[in-house]
């Protein structure tokens, strides 16, 4: 005869079983990517956009974090340009967790969902801040279109974006078999694959902060440049990387890839110390934006610097580069 198990039984079993799939991870997590989506945006080459990171979306009465002036001076003339699509290399906000963080972002960038702007981000260290679950929920309740994707890719006429997530290993786990499956499988008529994430691969800063500020480039991120470099060698399309984390402008190339280094959104910039062999060179804060031009096997990239003298705004542009595919790319920069 077999027994029938009794109410306390029932109860030990039921604690067993949700033990067992907390512990194996079956449970439903906030945190975890549970699809990956692919975006595809109707523009027509050519076409523009505009990249650039840490902002840091914070109270405009706290001035330590990030500069308030400069952050809504960014998001206005951006606007301005009317840009097809902006790209975001992450730190969007000070504390992903803090909601009042995220309605600053609300307000300050109303103007480009008044125009109809779409956004792609990337999440940067910042923006997973406290209760990572509660900065998700924050962060994809504002991006619905990525469907929990922390990592995704966008086709936009001849160019492809892959936006990877840098709080994971970008060449290991599912998202490095996800990239890899990308990169494999480049359609015919695209001429760059921009790959967006918030750490560099490449700096000139330092975890030494020899002038107040800087970040050394990671082991991971050095990985993913050195299988890029590859791919690009024997590719029939253009790689180009943006990235943030650093809060400055940098820009550098290796084996055929260009990589910029756009952080200076707002997050208060700081000088670096640029190695000599560096395209460009500057002992300024450059507080900026990036300005893309894509056209058909050709692109130019521009650097759009702000400075705030007393509330007037100075513009310029002190770096530039064009990257043709198949091509060696050609710069002009003004801060030598």
């Amino acid at each position: 005869m077999t027994s029938r198990p009794t109410p306390l039984s029932k109860t030990v079993f039921v604690l067993f079983v949700a033990i067992l799939l907390a512990l194996t991870g079956c449970s439903k997590k906030p945190s975890a990517q549970t699809s990956t989506v692919d975006l595809r945006l109707d523009v027509k080459t050519p076409f523009r956009f505009v990249a650039y990171g840490d902002t840091r979306f914070h109270s405009p009465k706290d001035t330590e974090p990030a500069n308030p002036a400069i952050r809504i001076a960014l998001v206005q003339a951006i606007a301005d340009v009317n840009p097809a699509f902006i790209c975001f290399t992450g730190d969007i906000v000070y504390n992903g967790f803090d909601g009042n963080d995220w309605n600053v972002w609300d307000e300050e960038t109303s103007v480009w969902r008044d125009k109809k702007i779409p956004i792609f981000p990337a999440l940067g260290n910042h923006d997973l801040h406290g209760d990572q679950n509660v900065a998700l929920r924050n962060y994809f309740q504002r991006f619905p279109d990525l469907k929990n994707s922390r990592y995704y890719s966008v086709r936009a006429g001849n160019s492809l974006i892959l936006v990877l997530d840098s709080s994971l290993v970008e060449t290991g786990g599912d998202e490095g078999e996800w990239l890899t499956d990308k990169l494999d499988h480049v359609p015919s008529d695209v001429d760059f694959v921009f790959l967006m994430f918030h750490h560099p691969p490449y700096t000139s800063s330092s975890d030494e902060m020899a002038f107040g500020g800087g970040h050394s480039a990671r082991p991971t991120e050095q990985v993913l440049a050195k299988m890029l470099e590859q791919r690009q060698a024997h590719a029939r399309f253009r790689i180009v990387v943006f990235s943030g984390h650093v809060h400055n402008y940098e820009r550098h190339e290796y084996g055929g890839v260009t990589y910029f280094v756009s952080g200076g959104g707002a997050a208060h910039a700081y000088p670096i110390e640029r190695a000599p062999d560096d395209p460009f060179q500057s002992k300024q804060v450059n507080y900026h934006y990036l300005l893309v031009e894509v056209d058909h096997q050709k692109l130019k990239v521009t650097m759009n610097r702000l400075e705030l003298n007393d509330g007037k705004a100075t513009w310029s542009q002190p770096d530039s580069v064009e990257i043709t595919v198949g091509a060696p790319s050609s710069s002009n920069s003004a801060a030598r």
